[in-house]
């Protein structure tokens, strides 16, 4: 018979793939365990999460003018995925953590923004 790992560690592994590469170089060690996503997903998430909880303290007026502040702070990190894809330069995880959670705030503010686009409440 075999055992199913229903560990959180395990869905989080499962999960993490369908998303990011987890390639070893380009991910965050902390005492010798490599963490479920790359840099730039961590600071993606992370991001989001800051924003999400920074919102629901104090909540913001979501205009066009945030909207498209949104859509800007996404471009550091396509900017950096996208020259390091093509062999233009390599980027290091630092680099990837803070393009990344600059990108997950701006993503976070679009899915908002389209959000309340559709309930008509933009």
């Amino acid at each position: 018979m075999v055992k199913i790992k229903t560990t959180l560690s395990y869905y989080l592994k499962i999960s993490s793939q369908l998303f990011c590469h987890r390639l070893p170089e380009r991910t965050f060690r902390f005492k010798g365990h490599y963490f479920p996503v790359c840099s730039r997903c961590t600071g993606m998430y992370l991001g989001m999460l800051l924003f999400f909880i920074f919102n629901y303290f104090n909540p913001l007026y979501f205009s066009f003018t945030l909207t498209l502040l949104g859509f800007l702070m996404i471009l550091p990190t396509a900017i950096d995925g996208l020259t390091q894809l093509f062999g233009l330069r390599e980027s290091n995880n630092y680099l990837r953590f803070f393009s990344g959670l600059i990108g997950g705030i701006g993503l976070l503010i679009l899915v908002i923004s389209f959000k309340l686009m559709l309930l008509g409440r933009y």
